[in-house]
């Protein structure tokens, strides 16, 4: 591929609910720009995008693809992006490199909640628009009513360039409204003219709205000349005023060389966007500034080792050079760039301000991290991500791949920072937290494929205490005779309830010599291993001061060893007296949904033992407060998500414990016990 200037390249990242057609029309781009000679499709599992096993299994993405292509004297980085929700990670990241937003609707489906994620997430990122309303030849399509929700979901600032003739079985062509006239060698016989005068006059209006004069040329009556009005929808989309709409299929390649056209024509060049801030930098794209890019994705292949997706902002990275990783404070050492199409790499000296490329084996660089010039240095924002919040435990299948575990996971982590690993001392469990099932159970194919590592899953253990809720004094003597020294060590101890985080408290009372001082310790050491399993179901003891205030001693068989045995079993005795009780986490959530899905979500919180704290509704959507058992949400984001059609999210994080419910805590024990006996 050419070296492009700047203001000849486009970066357009896909955004769509799943199953819109994103992939499937990236490769009619590719078809029809000749990149390639045949078209794959996402049924047949051979497309350029989808590549990765697991993407042809589920026949849907999974992780963010580039494909470059050439049109018309400009260079379009096709930057293809998953639709389904619990890979969100990668769109945010791919968000960082994109210029321009190409939003895939499809016209039987119409606009579902995943399109409307992918349209705040534009709004947020204030990327110009342009929608393709996709599949106008499948069965139920219907390119009327998908504008209408386009328009009341998306906004009215969303106008038809062209009008489909006819749909479904009949689709022919399309009507270019700026012309007026059918594109191609299409037949406008299937559409009225009425129909396309109607549309025409709102494409208009709409354009002279994007430019002062226009406006008043056209309020005073006159004709917009079609030069004019590609004027004005370049610089409306550019300025977000307006988003073109075009229609077609890409499965059938038709009117794909239309939107390539709309494309070049509408959609911002870097230096269309100006510049992009990095701190309190300003940073110009061009080739003559000081070097800056930024890491938007980190991939890892079993042969060609670590891969740095980056964007470059301003000046040229050059292959066989060196760049400074402001993040880490280090310079990197840049062997040989390439471009990236789909998983096929191709070598390219340099990449300008503006491109996309692909940097292999930086020793110390990640996703999110910004390459510079040491001399000019820049820090680009961070890429923010949701929670997550659906976790699991994670082991490997064997014992003999134990070691491996950790580093396969941080190679894991790495590519796909959205992902959380976190090591659970209280459970002692490896515990990894995503968006959803989808994405972990994608997680553990790739361990297997990259790393030959397997790997299951488990719902974490709930983090249970046990504590006392009386006060009451335990006495143990323990006292054992054998052929040579025998062991004696006699504990009185008095323990108490503390407030709950007061932990563990100890204090020897003992005067007169009644247990030599130089036992004591050995007395709390067994006090605090006995504080690791508690009477009822086998969890740490918490929330006690032990009082040592009265004892006995041999003066030949005592030792550390039987007064840390004495310790110990006082211990167990004394809780078992003081009416011992279950504690398990309680969480703080912050629930966000749509008013129209308020009462269902707060009565499923009541079914959950939940306590609602508070809430606020404000512009259709509500926030809930409350407090609810970690036992009762370990799967709540997938629930949540069932419960309000994809629009309901939380953040949950740790607040405090409390006594479990007796009948409840009754179930614990009993479970506990079952496992005791199968060990």
């Amino acid at each position: 591929m050419q070296d492009f200037q700047t203001e000849n390249i486009r970066n357009v990242i896909l955004l769509s609910h799943t199953g819109a057609g994103k992939t499937q029309l990236t490769e009619a781009m590719l078809y029809n720009t000749k990149v390639t000679t045949r078209m794959g499709t996402v049924e047949d599992g051979n497309t350029v995008s989808d590549f990765e096993p697991e993407e042809i299994k589920r026949k849907s993405s999974t992780s963010t693809t580039l494909a470059p292509l050439e049109w018309k004297k400009a260079k379009i980085n096709v930057i293809d992006t998953p639709g389904y929700f619990d890979f969100v990670g990668e769109v945010k990241s791919a968000l960082r490199a994109a210029d321009a937003a190409l939003v895939v609707v499809c016209s039987a489906s119409g606009v579902e909640v995943g399109t409307e994620f992918a349209w705040e997430f534009a709004e947020k990122a204030a990327l110009p628009r342009i929608i393709f309303v996709n599949k106008i030849d499948r069965e139920n399509a219907d390119f009327s009513k998908t504008m209408e929700e386009i328009q009341e979901k998306l906004g009215r600032k969303c106008v038809p360039v062209q009008l489909p003739i006819g749909s479904q079985d009949s689709f022919q062509g399309v009507i270019n409204l700026i012309t007026g006239k059918p594109a191609g060698d299409a037949n406008a016989d299937a559409i009225s003219q009425d129909e396309i005068d109607t549309f025409r006059e709102k494409l208009i209006e709409g354009a002279a709205e994007c430019d002062d004069d226009l406006a008043t040329k056209y309020l005073e009556g006159e004709d917009l000349t079609e030069e004019e009005i590609h004027k004005a929808l370049h610089a409306g989309t550019i300025a977000g005023t307006i988003v073109p709409v075009l229609v077609g299929t890409a499965l059938q390649n038709k009117n794909i060389t239309e939107l390539l056209d709309a494309v070049c024509e509408y959609l911002p060049s870097p230096k269309d966007k100006g510049k992009t801030d990095a701190g309190d930098k300003s940073l110009e794209p061009d080739e003559n500034a000081p070097t800056s890019a930024f890491v938007f994705k980190t991939s890892t292949d079993p042969y060609v080792g670590k891969m740095n997706f980056l964007r470059v902002f301003s000046g040229v990275v050059s292959s066989d050079s060196t760049i400074w990783n402001s993040q880490k404070e280090k310079a990197e050492k840049i062997g040989q760039l390439s471009t990236m199409r789909g998983k096929t790499q191709e070598a390219t000296s340099r990449i300008v301000a503006g491109d996309i490329g692909i940097v292999t084996k930086l020793t110390d660089t990640s996703t999110g991290d910004t390459l510079c010039s040491q001399d000019s240095p820049v820090q680009f924002e961070a890429i923010e991500l949701p929670v997550p919040n659906l976790s699991f435990s994670i082991a490997p299948k064997t014992k003999a791949d134990a070691d491996k575990l950790g580093t396969v996971l941080s190679k894991i982590i790495e590519e796909d920072p959205s992902l959380t690993l976190q090591r659970d001392i209280r459970t002692g469990e490896t515990i990894i937290t995503g968006y959803g099932e989808a994405q972990v159970d994608v997680t553990l194919s790739k361990m297997k494929r990259k790393f030959s590592l397997e790997a299951e899953l488990e719902t974490p253990r709930i983090p249970y205490r046990e504590s006392i809720t009386t006060s009451t004094k335990a006495e143990y003597k323990h006292k054992k005779q054998t052929g040579g020294h025998g062991q004696f060590g006699h504990v009185l101890i008095d323990m108490q309830p503390m407030d709950k985080g007061g932990s563990y408290e100890f204090e020897s009372k003992i005067v007169g010599g009644t247990i030599p001082k130089n036992y004591i310790p050995a007395i709390e050491k067994g006090i605090v291993e006995g504080l690791t399993s508690g009477v009822l179901a086998g969890y740490p003891i918490v929330d006690l001061k032990v009082t040592l205030y009265d004892g006995s001693f041999h003066a030949v068989d005592s030792s550390d060893m039987a007064f840390k045995i004495a310790g110990m079993q006082a211990l167990r005795k004394g809780v078992a007296d003081a009416n011992p009780v279950l504690q398990e986490p309680i969480m703080n959530l912050k629930i966000t949904v749509p008013d129209t899905f308020t009462g269902d979500v707060m009565g499923d919180l009541n079914s959950r033992r939940a306590r609602i704290s508070g809430m606020n509704p404000e512009n259709g959507i509500s926030t809930i407060e409350a407090h609810a058992p970690l036992s009762e949400i370990q799967r709540y984001s997938i629930e949540l998500r069932s419960m309000t059609q994809g629009r309901g999210s939380y953040i949950a994080e740790f607040s405090h414990y409390e006594e479990v419910p007796a009948h409840l805590a009754q179930k614990i024990i009993d479970e506990a016990a079952k496992e005791k006996e199968k060990d």
